[in-house]
């Protein structure tokens, strides 16, 4: 199907207030409409039905879900093009930065004193736009992060979500699932070379070494990659591949996903302590921002769920950012502030043309 086509659906569908879900895999040059024939909103509690699952940050048993059999299904090839990239500044709201700062300094303290070795934060940062339009949306966020798995959500209960994220929670192929451990954030400079400090190796092996031991709960076969530098549109991250072998009844893709989120590189670890640093001090409903979403294709076989990082929700002309950094004992305030600054920038640019 053509691409306008494909939007022009989309856009019907979105001022008629029915759901849908438009993604596209990484390094995937085709796009993946699911247009839901009703407004019911449908949930999964065994990720067997072939679907897509949004689920949010406090998961429990079931996610959302937009399944096939329920849906008319489109698909088009993305029309390359080579986006305008313009860096955008954004405002810095001193309140939120002083609110933030002392914030990250509460979560260094409780590290210090040995309750927790890292612990995530986030915050929201909203933008007003000129004119919100779906086909605009569409054509920067396909075409801008071709690396990262990228998505447009919509449903009357939820609210419309997008995003571009390069993190796997998990994804499973045959009799195998592949995992990552995510971390660490650089502004990635093509022409300079790229240097890791201490504090951001010192998350990496936090995110890496809780990933492992989740998963060993589910399966004992598990190879872990070398660390390396993983490209994630303007940013640079450090990234280590986890695979293992599936098994009937124990290691599924339900249960690894139960083991998995919150991962270390949304959460902390410990996971209990740090989220629980999280629902007391951070002020907000993080909602489907480090939850996850994705394509399942049924029986545990072939399906791709992504930590929902890099994402953004759009309300009438508003849209709201979310953005955050892990905290460890060696971070700084001022520094983690502007780490969220430079994180924004992904969805910043997917925004350009409507501000």
């Amino acid at each position: 199907m053509d691409l306008q086509l494909l939007t022009e659906n989309l856009n019907t569908h979105f001022k008629k207030e029915l759901p849908f879900v438009v993604f596209s895999l990484p390094d995937s040059d085709s796009l993946v409409a699911l247009l839901q024939n009703d407004s019911q909103l449908h949930t999964t509690d065994t990720f067997i039905e072939r679907s897509v699952v949004m689920a949010p940050f406090n998961f429990t048993e079931s996610a959302y879900c937009i399944p096939y059999a329920l849906s008319t299904i489109l698909e088009a090839k993305i029309e390359k093009t080579t986006p305008v990239r313009k860096e955008i500044i954004p405002q810095e709201d001193n309140t939120e930065k002083d609110r933030y700062t002392k914030l990250v300094q509460e979560a260094i303290h409780v590290i210090t004193i040995k309750n927790a070795n890292k612990i995530v934060l986030s915050r929201k940062y909203h933008m007003k736009l000129k004119k919100f339009q779906i086909s605009t949306l569409c054509n920067r966020i396909f075409n801008l992060y071709p690396g990262a798995f990228r998505y447009i959500w919509f449903h009357p209960d939820t609210g419309l979500w997008c995003g571009a994220t390069p993190e796997i929670l998990v994804k499973t192929e045959n009799t195998s699932f592949t995992s990552m451990a995510l971390a660490g954030t650089q502004p990635y400079n093509e022409k300079a070379p790229i240097y890791w400090n201490d504090k951001e190796i010192e998350e990496q092996r936090f995110v890496t070494d809780a990933i492992t031991n989740s998963l060993q709960k589910v399966t004992d076969v598990l190879k872990i990659s070398k660390t390396y530098t993983h490209k994630a549109g303007t940013l640079a991250h450090l990234r280590t591949d986890i695979t293992g072998i599936l098994r009937n009844g124990k290691a599924t893709l339900k249960t690894i996903t139960t083991v998995l989120h919150p991962t270390p590189a949304v959460c902390g670890t410990p996971k209990k302590e740090a989220k629980k640093f999280i629902t007391e001090k951070e002020g907000y409903d993080r909602e489907f921002y480090t939850g996850f979403v994705g394509p399942i294709c049924g029986n545990d076989r072939c399906s791709n769920l992504y930590v929902n990082l890099r994402c953004m929700k759009i309300t009438g002309n508003t849209a709201i950012l979310y953005t955050g950094g892990g905290i460890t004992g060696a971070s700084k305030p001022f520094e983690e502030w502007q780490e969220t600054q430079n994180k924004l920038q992904t969805m910043l640019q997917v925004l350009q043309p409507m501000l």
